[in-house]
């Protein structure tokens, strides 16, 4: 009746890589409304390049995502 190591890798899996995505996308967004408020002529360019950014850094977690389901239902 122990823990499986599986779900156990696989917590760690999506736990860890779903902490630096989040980080990111805070520093990201934090930065760039702190230029849209220093220079708002120019928010619709940051803004593009934020949401390119964010999607970027969400990609990370969902790698993170794949990685844990291939280790709950595929590993053995």
């Amino acid at each position: 009746m122990g823990l499986d190591p599986r779900l156990l890798a696989a917590g760690l899996a999506i736990g860890l890589g779903a902490i630096g995505p989040g980080i990111g996308v805070g520093l990201l967004v934090a930065s760039a409304l702190s230029a849209m408020g220093r220079n708002p002529e120019v928010s619709g360019n940051i803004q593009i390049n934020m949401f390119i950014g964010i999607a970027f850094t969400e990609a990370i977690s969902i790698y993170a995502l794949v990685v844990s389901l291939i280790l709950i239902f595929v590993a053995k």
